[in-house]
C-alpha cells in the first residue's frame, strides 16, 4: 500500500490491452484499487496484481450501472484510505467520459489525481474499419458527437458535414438517419456501423441512410461506433489484404450505396505459439458470462486453440435490493456468511460499501466460500475465508462443514433464480436458520453472437465449453432463437464439455449427452479433461 493515496484517471482506449498506452500498462500493474467500467475488456482485469481490489461500476447504455455520485464517493474513499486508485475508463477519459464529475469529488477532499489519455474509439473504431475520416476530396474535417440526447442536437448543422462520427447511438439510429434526411443529407450516403471496435467479436455494416436500417436491430447494436460519409466509400481500398466476407450466402455483397453487408469477426489465434499442443487447429466455444470469458479464452489461446465465445449469461443486479440492504442491516446477527461465486462475493460487498458499511461489519461473521476463486475474490476486499470445503462444489460444504449448524443463522447471498437448492435444504435439514437474499442474477443476453451461428452452421467447432448449468439452459434458448428448431443437428461432432457434476447432468438433459466432465472443477480443470479428451479423439 502506497503511504500517500492517488487516483489516476485512465483511458483504456478501445478493445484489448494492446491498444493500451505504457503509462497506463505500467500503472494497472501497480494498482491497490481497480474501478473499472463495463465496457473495459476482461483483458485488462489480468493485468493487476492479485491483491487488488477490483470493483465494476456498470456505465454501459441501457445497462444497471453505479451511480455516477457512488463512484464519486468510492474513488475519495480508497483514495483517503492511502491507496493507489485506477479508475479505468473506455476510450479516452475526456471524450463523453463524466469525468468532470470525479474530479471535482477528488479536488473537494484534497485527493491527489492524475489523468492519463487514452485512444478515443470515436478515432480508432474507423481507422481500424479501413475508414478514414479525412480526405482532400471527400472529407475537409469531421466531428464527433453523443447520440445519449439526440434532441439536444443541432442536425441542421451536422447535416451540412462531411463526415459524422457518433457515439452512443445505436438505439438512436433510426432518429438520426431520419434527421440528417429532413435536414437535406442525401439518401445515398454512404454509413457505417462499427460495434465492438477492435474485440475479437467486431462487427462492421456498409450501407447507405436509406437502406441501413433494413439490415440492422438499432435496440442490439451497442457498443458501437457510426460513421456517415463518403470516406466510407474509401474503405476497400485502404483495408490491406481487404476481403468481404459474408455469414449469410443468402445475403449479396455490395458496395456502400447498395443494400449492407456485414464483415463478421474472425478467430483469433496465439502467432507466438511455436510447439504443438492438443488444441492446435482446434475450434473451443466458450460460452461463459459476458465480460467473465477472458481470462478462460486467454489460457485456451495459449494452448494453440482458436476461442469463440458466445456468452449465455449476462450478471446484473438483482431486481430488488430490498432483501439484500435489510440482511446488511442485520449483520450482527449472523453467524456465517456463505459465499458461492466470484459474483456473490462481488455483489455483496459492492452493496456493503453503498450501504456506507465496510468490512469492519463483518468482524464477528465467520465466512464460508465454495472454491479457489471465490477465495481469491474474497482476499481482493481484504478478506480471509473461515472455511472452504476440499472439493469446488457446494455440495461439499455441506459434507465439510467445520461445526454444526443447528441453531446458527447462516447469511446466503445468491443469485436470484436458480441457484443452489441442494446446499439450502440441507443446512435448514439440520437446523440452521439461514437467510436467502437475492444479489445478483444471472440474465439471458438478448441474442447469440452471430459469429458464433456462423461456426456452428459451418461444423467448425470442435468443443462446446459449459461452467454451469444456466450456461448450457441459455445456450439452447440462444440456438432455438436463432437457428430454428433443429440447431441440435449442428451439434452431433462438437465435444460437449462440463465443469463438472451438475453442469454435466443439465448438459444430459438438455443436450442429450456429455463428452468432457473436468476432475477438478475449475477453469484450468475444464482445459486439461478437454486436452485429454482430444489426445483420445484424434480424428475430430
Amino acid at each position: 500500500m502506497t503511504s500517500t493515496g492517488k487516483v489516476y484517471l485512465v483511458g483504456s482506449g478501445p478493445g484489448d490491452v494492446g491498444n493500451l498506452t505504457v503509462r497506463a500498462y505500467r500503472l494497472l500493474q501497480q494498482a491497490e484499487v481497480l474501478v473499472y467500467d463495463a465496457l473495459v475488456d476482461a483483458e485488462f482485469l489480468d493485468l493487476v496484481p492479485e491483491y487488488c481490489l477490483k470493483l465494476d461500476v456498470g456505465k454501459r447504455g441501457g445497462q444497471p450501472s453505479m451511480k455516477q455520485a457512488e463512484i464519486d464517493r468510492l474513488l475519495v474513499k480508497h483514495c483517503q484510505q492511502h491507496q493507489q486508485v485506477v479508475r479505468l475508463k473506455s476510450g479516452d477519459p475526456f471524450i463523453f467520459g463524466r469525468t468532470t464529475s470525479e474530479i471535482e469529488a477528488l479536488k473537494a477532499a484534497a485527493c491527489e489525481y492524475e489523468v492519463i489519455p487514452g485512444l478515443s474509439s470515436a478515432l480508432a473504431a474507423p481507422l481500424l474499419a479501413g475508414i478514414p475520416l479525412t480526405d482532400p476530396v471527400l472529407s475537409r474535417g469531421f466531428a464527433v458527437i453523443t447520440a445519449h440526447e439526440p434532441e439536444r442536437l443541432n442536425w441542421q448543422a451536422l447535416a451540412q458535414l462531411d463526415t459524422l462520427v457518433v457515439l452512443m447511438g445505436g438505439k438512436h439510429l433510426p432518429l438520426i438517419v431520419e434527421q440528417l434526411q429532413r435536414q437535406g443529407k442525401s439518401p445515398d450516403t454512404a454509413i457505417a456501423i462499427i460495434r465492438w471496435a477492435a474485440h475479437p467479436n467486431q462487427e462492421i455494416w456498409i450501407s447507405n441512410l436509406t437502406e441501413i436500417l433494413s439490415h440492422v436491430t438499432p435496440q442490439r447494436l451497442s457498443p458501437c461506433v457510426i460513421v456517415i460519409g463518403e470516406v466510407v466509400g474509401l474503405r476497400p481500398f485502404l483495408t490491406p489484404n481487404h476481403k468481404i466476407e459474408n455469414s449469410d450466402p443468402k445475403q449479396d455483397v455490395s458496395v456502400a450505396s447498395e443494400p449492407a453487408f456485414v464483415i463478421p469477426p474472425q478467430p483469433q489465434t496465439n502467432p507466438e505459439l511455436s510447439v504443438s499442443t492438443p488444441f492446435s487447429g482446434k475450434t473451443i466455444l466458450v460460452t461463459r458470462a459476458a465480460g467473465q470469458s477472458g481470462h478462460f479464452s486467454r489460457l485456451l489461446e495459449q494452448q494453440g486453440a482458436t476461442v469463440i465465445e458466445m456468452p449465455t449469461l449476462e450478471i446484473v443486479p438483482p431486481s430488488s435490493w430490498e432483501e439484500l440492504d435489510d440482511a446488511i442491516s442485520q449483520l450482527s446477527e449472523f453467524d456465517w456468511l456463505i459465499l458461492t461465486s466470484t459474483n456473490a462475493v462481488e455483489y455483496f460487498f459492492d452493496r456493503l460499501g453503498s450501504q456506507l458499511q465496510d468490512v469492519a461489519a463483518l468482524t464477528n461473521i465467520k465466512i464460508a466460500v465454495v472454491g479457489e476463486k471465490t477465495a481469491l475474490k474474497l482476499k481482493q476486499r481484504g478478506m480471509q475465508p473461515d472455511f472452504v470445503p476440499p472439493d469446488f462444489v457446494a455440495e461439499a460444504m455441506i459434507v465439510n462443514f467445520p461445526e454444526s449448524v443447528e441453531g446458527k443463522k447462516l447469511l446466503f447471498p445468491r443469485v436470484e433464480t436458480g441457484g443452489r437448492e441442494t446446499l439450502v435444504n440441507e443446512f435448514k435439514a439440520q437446523g440452521a436458520n439461514i437467510t436467502e437474499v437475492a444479489a445478483y442474477q444471472s440474465a439471458c443476453p438478448q441474442e447469440a453472437a452471430p459469429h458464433a451461428i456462423a461456426a456452428l452452421k459451418n461444423r467448425t467447432v470442435d468443443v462446446i465449453t459449459f461452467a454451469s448449468s444456466k450456461t448450457v439452459k441459455h445456450f439452447c434458448e440462444l440456438l432455438d432463437q436463432a437457428m430454428g428448431e433443429g440447431w441440435r443437428d449442428y451439434l452431433e461432432t462438437p465435444g460437449i464439455a462440463s465443469i463438472g457434476p451438475q453442469t454435466s447432468k443439465t448438459s444430459k438433459a438438455l443436450l442429450g449427452r456429455i463428452d468432457i466432465e473436468a476432475e477438478e472443477y475449475t477453469l484450468e480443470g475444464l482445459i486439461s479433461a478437454i486436452a485429454l479428451w482430444i489426445d483420445r479423439n484424434p480424428k475430430i
